[in-house]
């Protein structure tokens, strides 16, 4: 497969303000911006250590809270991190980047530096370089315990797109296992304008005890 072309990130604009205002507006009109938590939940173990890279508003952190999880948030915009606080408790969140995350970065900030599951939602790829996104799934590979998984949503069409996504993951240790078009494990396909892509470690994850939803016949 041929190296995508380098690009220029995507410019997100200097709005800020406006960005945190309508988020605010929707979690406010009761629009069910829980999906993606669901999606992590179903994929960990309970009360997993979870990393939500690019948090925004905090919604996924704060429903993953409720589920029992140990889950923290980093962002880089001060603006969409006040509604987080406001709206959750303000030590589950930080202001950082997600290309500058690590073991010592995280630990400096007072949170765990290793997690069962690292979430990236929201077209966060779209606004990094073409350095930054390999850089950051070599990071996310260095915080995660053994079978611990990136999820990445993102629009495929996009900058850091599925196809960017999978060259970027090359050589970092983590290994493509799910592909779906949206939250809800529908099949992605080349025209699916968006995917949730699912990277894993190696090495067994942790599990749950007792059967976990698993019972198997027999002596």
């Amino acid at each position: 497969m041929a190296t995508p072309q380098k690009t220029e990130a995507v410019n997100p604009g200097p709005d800020y303000v406006a960005y945190a205002a309508k988020m605010r507006s929707l979690v406010d009109s009761g629009c069910d911006l829980e999906v993606d938590a669901r999606f992590v939940d179903m994929l960990s173990p309970r009360q997993a250590q979870i990393l939500d890279l690019g948090c925004g508003i905090g919604s996924a952190v704060g429903a993953l809270r409720t589920r029992g999880h140990a889950a923290y948030g980093v962002d880089p915009t001060d603006d969409v991190l006040t509604v987080a606080r406001e709206l959750f408790h303000p030590a589950w969140f930080r202001q950082m980047r997600a290309e500058a995350v690590s073991a010592a970065a995280l630990r400096t900030q007072g949170l765990p530096a290793a997690y069962d599951l690292v979430l990236m939602s929201g077209n966060v790829p779209a606004f990094l370089t073409d350095d930054d996104l390999p850089a950051i799934f070599n990071r996310v590979s260095s915080i995660l315990n053994p079978g611990g998984c990136l999820i990445i949503g993102t629009s495929s069409k996009a900058r850091g797109g599925p196809t960017q996504q999978d060259v970027a993951a090359g050589g970092s240790g983590l290994t493509l296992t799910h592909r779906f078009s949206d939250w809800h494990l529908s099949p992605f396909s080349e025209d699916s304008p968006w995917s949730v892509s699912v990277y894993s470690s190696a090495g067994q994850r942790r599990t749950a005890d007792g059967p976990d939803g698993v019972f198997v016949l027999g002596a």
